[in-house]
């Protein structure tokens, strides 16, 4: 992975390359691929899972897994309207009940409120998902905000990884 500073540099400053944490943390890097990978093998189903993804990457304003997540998610089979919904998803007719109680549940667990999740909302969700899929979606959730941290805090060029991963097949550079 390309881990390269942003493109965009301020007025008169040069960009400035940021360390590669593939390079400097390669074992704990690996973990976290197996918590990912984990998390795939879980009992939320991919579009969801690409739906938390990209939501959480708006919200967290990670532009490089926003354009990762996206891509992926074109490749996933979804369609590009409700990727442009999804940052006005309450107000979307394009979203079913149990895709709506995950997305509340990435959104609380995003920006956790300052007294913790609010019963209103785990009951919602719960009644959309069962809590085997309220705690794997947890975890996919964890693993996606860990990811967007570790990128806005290293910064690589959105893009900078569409060959490696296959995410050129999106058509969308």
């Amino acid at each position: 992975m390309n881990i390269a500073a942003s493109p965009v540099a301020p007025k008169g400053k040069a960009a400035a390359q940021r360390a590669s944490y593939a390079e400097q943390s390669p074992e704990l890097l690996k973990k976290f691929i197996e918590l990912l990978g984990a998390t795939r093998e879980g009992s939320i189903e991919e579009p969801i899972r690409d739906l938390v993804a990209v939501r959480a990457a708006q919200m967290n304003g990670c532009t490089f897994c926003l354009d990762m997540h996206v891509k992926q998610a074109k490749i996933h089979g979804e369609r590009e309207l409700r990727l442009y919904h999804l940052a006005a998803w309450r107000d979307s007719t394009l979203f079913v009940p149990r895709e709506r109680a995950a997305l509340a549940w990435t959104e609380v667990l995003t920006k956790l409120p300052e007294q913790g999740v609010p019963d209103e909302i785990y009951d919602r969700v719960r009644s959309q998902l069962s809590e085997k899929e309220i705690s794997d979606l947890t975890f996919v959730v964890m693993a996606v905000n860990s990811w967007n941290r570790l990128n806005i805090g290293f910064k690589p060029v959105p893009g900078s990884g569409d060959a490696k991963f296959g995410l050129s097949k999106a058509a969308l550079s």
